[in-house]
């Protein structure tokens, strides 16, 4: 199950935000690129469902996440990670759910890849409050692949590694408090994989 807290900010809003005391270490920084699936009817928005592969490093990951629960920028869902090879989109030695995995297994050849992510990730793990979250800046774009459609990306995660889910909201005001003046950080329900589906709907409205 992942909890995590998605906050959105503008560019102005960076150079005070890498300036606070909480995000003084040295962040882990790293590129990543990802493609979603769908099938031509987009079977697995209706199940607000996201299919991804991401290449992290020299590291290919597939990743199924289910639908869940999403008010203020903080959300619950359902989620697998594992190792893959691209294309491969081998659902059934990755989710443990039998029915789910049947479910993607059979809708396997009709998976297309509908637009893709390529941000760079700076990464703190910060303890706060009983709590161990990850913290992530990412820094990019989604786009569409074929089209010029392309659409900046800058937003802020907090993934709950352990403790309690309190501790997010916590964290997120702690760092809105900066020296000079307040941080703007908004909470934002509209996931990548969101945003990137309404991309993709408007290079088909153009085509």
């Amino acid at each position: 199950m992942e909890t995590e807290l998605k906050l959105s900010l503008s560019a102005s809003e960076l150079p005070r935000l890498l300036a606070h005391p909480l995000l003084a270490q040295t962040a882990d920084t790293q590129r990543l690129h990802s493609t979603y699936f769908d099938t031509p009817e987009l079977a697995l928005q209706l199940r607000r469902m996201a299919v991804r592969e991401r290449l992290a490093g020299e590291q290919w990951l597939l990743t199924v996440k289910t639908a869940g629960q999403s008010t203020g920028g903080l959300s619950r869902r359902q989620e697998w990670e594992g190792q893959t090879t691209p294309g491969a989109l081998q659902f059934d030695t990755l989710v443990d759910d039998a029915a789910l995995a049947k479910d993607l297994m059979a809708l396997r050849h009709t998976l297309r890849a509908l637009f893709c992510t390529d941000f760079e990730r700076q990464r703190w793990v910060i303890e706060h409050a009983g709590a161990q979250i990850e913290v992530a800046l990412d820094q990019g774009h989604i786009h569409v692949p074929g089209t010029a459609l392309t659409e900046p990306m800058l937003e802020l995660e907090f993934e709950l590694l352990s403790g309690p889910e309190a501790a997010l909201l916590t964290l997120a005001d702690l760092l809105r408090q900066t020296p000079l003046c307040p941080v703007v950080l908004v909470p934002s329900d509209a996931r990548k994989a969101q945003r990137g589906m309404a991309l993709w709907a408007r290079a088909i409205a153009k085509s």
